[in-house]
């Protein structure tokens, strides 16, 4: 993985400086640390940057970006990995094109090359790429199928900005950040903000598996070239031995493919079937030693540590651990928030951020992980409980509906028995709301209950901006402020349609994202997700929803297989939430951290103008009281903490990196007015490192 920046312009109203973007860049560097590059072109009618650090894990000696084609026409910077890139240089190569590198960098160009636009869904892999086409005066940028990868732009003063990170978009200057009421909302309901929204006005992410093109002449385009899809209720594949023998085939493929690396590949491995499962497959496809990571809690309530080590011992991994404590916790979320540069409902990125830097403290720069097998092979409680609400929409009066709630939730102990008509009442509840999202609208509006804490002037602007446009001009038309559903969404199973919202909306706003991409690369880590192989997602969503959710057993076709390489305790075991404290973690022993009393203090909260500060302290005191506080009372907390530090570190007290110097490795590459482009011979630089050097001028 690597982080990528870049500016388009044809005016002075937005710069486009050296300087500019080793600033960019220089905000992203721990994404990247390994090396850096910058593009510049400031030939007539354009200028056009580009920026890139660099994670080497392919092509260690030659995939040095920016990279071009054979006659310096077209330049990309990239961030991710494409994992098919040697059968696609071998199609290229038949086709005539002619390689300089080892890359797969260096294949994208190429492939662009031949195929224009078209290019990325040919490509099977975890990507934000951004190509400048010098003969077509265009800039095109692309993000992979799901949003491992982020990519973020901003339009300012008939020019456009793009970078990994928010934060590299803010360090240029000409974009600067204003929290927008309308995504905070979104939080405090989703999750996160609906794409295109981010948590700063005007500032938007490119939505998973769309491309865009933008030229300096204004003209400026989003399409999609990819969309999850599934079929018809009654049309999947209903075969349950097929099925595993397809799922076994593709995910040991997914897994080959993501073990392609110049470097050693990890593993996460949390104790669960998901990262279990990953993991044998590594463990059988691979001779040399693996080394597995894992989080544990001093919190029971929390912890998993003891399959985490059964599964480690089964697999005879050299297996490391980090124990956090709620402090622990605690003391990282304010590093957590500058990452992720979103506020959250949830302390769960935390110690993923603390795991991400064990990684690479035993000098690791790849893990292999689960993520992705609960949203395609219906893993998540929220399929149950729509599963449960129909059953009890049929018969209400069942008997039958005590045994399913603990069957549901058999972890949580006497929950059916003590809680019964709070949990009658939320069985039968979700009938009302969005049809099309009627698995979700339970949990949407028991989330949406943290919004009582906003501000007078918060419930203001949402309703002001809810009453006019209140959207962004890039934002395509839906059924869901912005999310669109496909036009045979009506004709696919309930489950399938809530696979369908989960994937588009949690998995890349907050799964990939907060909770992923962002607490990998905060270290330098590169996370890749077997369970997201596009060849495998589509084949898991023309599964029937039997074979994904039987009864109430979840991921079932996945259980089935992992019986052949998984001790039965571990793929028999009941699913359990991957979850960490909250309310504990911000007021260890009752007391609260130094920062969180600054972060609640009515001053900070004043200055933010986003929550009411009597609410506020009321929940504090909750605390401090009673000791504990219920889920949605804690996911409150975590919003309005992360809110806070988001306006503290990004509206507040922002400050602009310095940019990249001598000291840097930064392969540099300037195209001026009459200039024409060509590559002299390898050279070798002052730290001996072989490097391909541009030279501009007459052709020699």
């Amino acid at each position: 993985m690597c982080g990528i920046v870049g500016v388009l312009s044809s005016s002075d109203r937005v710069s486009v400086r050296e300087t500019d973007l080793r600033r960019m860049v220089g905000a992203i560097r721990h994404r990247g640390p390994d090396e850096f590059g910058v593009y510049l072109d400031t030939q007539d009618g354009c200028r056009v940057g580009l920026g890139n650090a660099r994670l080497r894990i392919i092509d260690l000696s030659g995939g040095q970006q920016p990279i071009s084609n054979e006659d310096g026409t077209l330049w990309i910077v990239y961030n991710g990995e494409v994992f098919n890139y040697l059968e696609l240089r071998n199609e290229l190569e038949l086709q005539g094109h002619r390689f300089r590198t080892d890359s797969d960098t260096e294949v994208i160009v190429h492939l662009y090359e031949q195929y224009g636009p078209e290019c990325a869904s040919r490509l099977n892999g975890q990507f934000a790429l951004a190509i400048w086409d010098e003969r077509r005066g265009e800039l095109f940028l692309a993000r992979d199928r799901v949003g491992i990868c982020p990519l973020y732009y901003a339009r300012r003063g008939g020019g456009l900005l793009f970078a990994s990170e928010i934060k590299a978009l803010l360090a240029h200057g000409a974009v600067s950040a204003e929290l927008d009421p309308v995504a905070i909302d979104q939080v405090f309901t989703y999750w996160s903000p609906l794409s295109p929204r981010t948590a700063f006005r005007d500032v938007c992410t490119l939505p998973p598996g769309h491309w865009l093109r933008a030229s300096a002449d204004g003209r400026f385009d989003i399409r999609p070239y990819w969309q999850m899809a599934f079929p018809p209720a009654g049309d999947e594949i209903d075969d349950l031995d097929q099925a595993v023998d397809e799922l076994r085939e593709r995910l040991i493929d997914a897994v080959r493919l993501r073990l392609r690396s110049d470097v050693p590949v990890g593993a996460y491995l949390s104790g669960g079937l998901d990262s279990s499962t990953v993991t044998a497959l590594v463990r059988n496809c691979t001779d040399t030693p693996l080394e597995t990571f894992s989080v544990a809690f001093t919190d029971e309530a929390f912890d998993e540590s003891e399959h985490q080590r059964r599964m480690a011992d089964h697999l005879g991994t050299e297996h490391h651990l980090i124990t956090c404590s709620h402090e622990d916790i605690g003391r990282a979320y304010p590093d957590v928030i500058w990452h992720a540069e979103t506020p959250m409902l949830r302390t769960a990125p935390a110690p993923l951020y603390l795991l991400s830097g064990l990684v690479r403290r035993n000098e690791l720069k790849v893990v292999l992980t689960g993520e992705g097998a609960d949203e395609f092979l219906a893993g998540y409680e929220i399929f149950k409980e729509a599963k449960v609400r129909r059953f009890v929409a049929r018969g209400p009066g069942s008997s039958w509906r005590g045994a399913l709630l603990e069957r549901l939730y058999p972890y949580v102990g006497d929950l059916a028995r003590s809680r019964q008509g709070y949990l009658e009442r939320f069985f039968r509840d979700g009938a009302d709301g969005n049809p099309a999202t009627q698995s979700h609208n339970v949990r949407w509006r028991n989330t949406a209950r943290t919004k009582r804490l906003f501000s007078a002037a918060m419930r203001s602007a949402v309703a002001e901006a809810a009453g006019g446009s209140g959207g962004l001009p890039d934002a395509p038309p839906g059924a869901l402020d912005g999310l669109p559903l496909p036009g045979d969404f009506a004709q696919w199973s309930p489950l399938a349609r809530a696979q369908y919202l989960e994937a588009t909306i949690f998995l890349p706003g907050y799964l990939m994202s907060s909770q992923g991409d962002r607490m990998v690369m905060s270290h330098s880590v590169e996370g890749r997700y077997p369970f997201l192989d596009p060849e495998l997602i589509e084949f898991c969503n023309r599964l029937s929803p039997r074979l994904k959710l039987c009864g109430l057993d979840e991921k079932h076709v996945l259980k089935r297989l992992a019986r052949e390489f998984l001790p039965e305790s571990i793929h028999t075991r009941h699913k359990r939430p991957y979850r960490a404290p909250i309310h504990a973690s911000f007021f260890p022993g009752r007391k609260p951290l130094d920062w969180v009393s600054e972060a609640l203090s009515p001053g900070a909260l004043a200055e933010a103008g986003c929550f009411e500060p009597g609410a506020v302290a009321m929940l504090a005191k909750k605390i401090e009281r009673l000791g504990s506080l219920g889920e949605t009372d804690s996911m409150a907390l975590a919003g309005v903490l992360s809110t806070q530090l988001v306006h503290r570190r990004f509206v507040a007290d922002y400050r602009a990196p310095a940019p990249l110097d001598e000291r840097d490795n930064v392969k540099t590459v300037v195209r001026e007015k009459g200039s024409e482009l060509f590559f002299a011979p390898e050279t070798a630089d002052e730290r001996g490192k072989t490097v391909l050097t541009p030279f501009v001028g007459e052709k020699r």
